[in-house]
C-alpha cells in the first residue's frame, strides 16, 4: 500500500480530503460503519484513519464492602476493521497504535500483525487515561510517552526488534505519524514544554503530523508557523470537526481546551435547535476549509464520530 506522505507527495499541492472513523461499539457490526463511510468516497478519501480505543474499567461494589474492578471493552479492535475497509475501499487504512493499554511486547506483537497484513501506515498516540481514571498510566512494560512509541515503531523499520533473535529480522516499512496540540496538550506546563514533546517525537522518526482538532484557523497557521521555524519540515495535516450540536458547544472546549471563536460561539448560541447548529458547524467547516486549502494545507483530515452526512455536505463544497 502507499504511505502517506506518498499520498501528499502525489498530490502534487492539490488538497486531499481524508477521514477518522470510530470503531462500532460492542453489538453492533461492520456493515453499519461501512456504510457510514460509503457516501464519502465519491471524495476520494486515500487513506482513512480508524481509532483504537484501550480498556476500561467498571468499579462493581462486593458485598464486603469493597469495591471489585472489572475490565472491559466496549469497542472492538481494529486490525479486522482497517483490513475490511481496505478490502471494501481499495484506500489505505491508518490504525491508532497507543501507549495507553499496552506492554511494550504486545506493541510489538499488535505492530507484526499489520505488517503482515501491509498496513504500512500508523498513527502512534500515548492515549487518554482507562476510563474512569483521570491520570494516564502505563501498562507494566509500556510507555508512558507517544516519543517512546515512535523509537518502538521506528526502530522495527530498522529491523531492531525487542529481543534478540538468532537470524536477521526483517525490517517494517511503516509510515508513522503523530498527533500534535496548536493550542497546547492540556497535560504540558505551557506551549514550550508542549513543543519539545513534539520534537522529541519528530527526532524518534515521525514522519507526519495531524493535528488536534481546532475552530480558529489562525492557532493552525502559527502552529505551522512556529514548526517550521524550528526546521520541522514534515507534512502537518489539519484536524477538524464540525460542530453538529448545541451541547458541543461547552462540551468540546472542556473535554479538548479548545478555543471557540466568538463568530462560532454567538452563532451556535442563537440556534433554537440542534438542526440549526448543525447547519453552523457545516457553515463554519466550510469556512474554514476554504481559507487552509488556500494556505497550502496538505490533506483536510475530517473527524466524523461515526457519522458522515454533514463531512459529505462540507464535502462537496470543498473537494
Amino acid at each position: 500500500m502507499t504511505k502517506i506522505t506518498e499520498h501528499i507527495r502525489r498530490a502534487n499541492g492539490k488538497p486531499i480530503f481524508s477521514i477518522e472513523v470510530i470503531p462500532p461499539i460492542k453489538g453492533d457490526n461492520l456493515k453499519n460503519l461501512l456504510g457510514n463511510i460509503e457516501p464519502l468516497m465519491e471524495f476520494r478519501p486515500p487513506f482513512i484513519d480508524v481509532t483504537y480505543h484501550r480498556e476500561e474499567y467498571i468499579e462493581q461494589p462486593q458485598a464486603d464492602g469493597t469495591i471489585r474492578k472489572i475490565v472491559t471493552r466496549k469497542r472492538p479492535g481494529t486490525v479486522g476493521i482497517c483490513s475490511a475497509i481496505m478490502h471494501r475501499f481499495d484506500v489505505d487504512a491508518v490504525p491508532h497504535v497507543l501507549c495507553g493499554g499496552f506492554s511494550r511486547d504486545e506493541t510489538e506483537d499488535f505492530l507484526i500483525d499489520l505488517n503482515y497484513l501491509g498496513i504500512d501506515n500508523v498513527l502512534v498516540l500515548r492515549g487518554d487515561p482507562a476510563k474512569p481514571f483521570k491520570t494516564f498510566k502505563a501498562k507494566e512494560n509500556g510507555y508512558s510517552y507517544a516519543s517512546e512509541l515512535v523509537e518502538q515503531v521506528a526502530n522495527m523499520n530498522r529491523g531492531q526488534y525487542l529481543h534478540e533473535e538468532d537470524t536477521a529480522m526483517t525490517p517494517t516499512d511503516f509510515c508513522i505519524g503523530v498527533a500534535a496540540y496548536p493550542e497546547k496538550h492540556f497535560e504540558a506546563e505551557n506551549h514550550d514544554i508542549d513543543f519539545d514533546f513534539l520534537k522529541q517525537k519528530i527526532a524518534r522518526g515521525a514522519d507526519y503530523i495531524v493535528t488536534q482538532m481546532f475552530f480558529d484557523n489562525a492557532r493552525y497557521f502559527d502552529f505551522v508557523k512556529r514548526c517550521r521555524e524550528h526546521d520541522i519540515n514534515i507534512p502537518i495535516i489539519p484536524g477538524l470537526k464540525p460542530i453538529s450540536t448545541r451541547k458541543q458547544l461547552d462540551i468540546l472546549p472542556r473535554l479538548f481546551h479548545l478555543h471557540m471563536p466568538d463568530d462560532l460561539v454567538n452563532a451556535i448560541a442563537a440556534c433554537e435547535n440542534d438542526a440549526q447548529a448543525r447547519q453552523v458547524g457545516i457553515e463554519w467547516s466550510i469556512q474554514q476549509g476554504r481559507e487552509l486549502i488556500a494556505a497550502g494545507a496538505p490533506v483536510l483530515h475530517f473527524y466524523t464520530m461515526g457519522k458522515g452526512d454533514n463531512v459529505q455536505k462540507i464535502a462537496k463544497e470543498l473537494f
